[in-house]
């Protein structure tokens, strides 16, 4: 039986807002999510622990914008070769943020 005074899990430690959005993703195919006015979405490579929650709070309060839905991907670290040794690279997560119509979020 579930408790419903039970507060949800966290994971790993406690993130500040600026701790959860490590910098914005400058691609050609984030460029072009941007650049639409249907899509208005933008790219961040964001801190692996943090929530999608955690992720919206933070582009609101960092960028004074309305975000309307964050989707999220985490992505395998490639395999890279050094001398005769395979290592690989650290995995990543990376967070796709739509805005209201009406908000902007300029880069450059």
């Amino acid at each position: 039986m579930v408790n419903a005074t039970h507060s949800p899990k966290t994971r790993g430690p406690k993130l500040d807002l600026h701790h959860v959005v490590l910098w914005p993703l400058i691609t050609e195919k984030g460029t072009h999510l941007s650049a639409h006015e249907n899509h208005n979405a933008y790219t961040f490579q964001v801190n692996l622990w943090a929530t999608k929650d955690q992720i919206k709070a933070a582009i609101q309060e960092l960028f004074n914008v309305r975000v309307e839905k964050v989707r999220t991907q985490t992505r395998l670290g490639k395999k890279r070769r050094f001398r005769q040794k395979v290592g690989r690279m650290a995995n990543w997560k990376k967070a796709i943020v739509k805005l209201h119509k009406e908000d902007r979020i300029d880069f450059f």
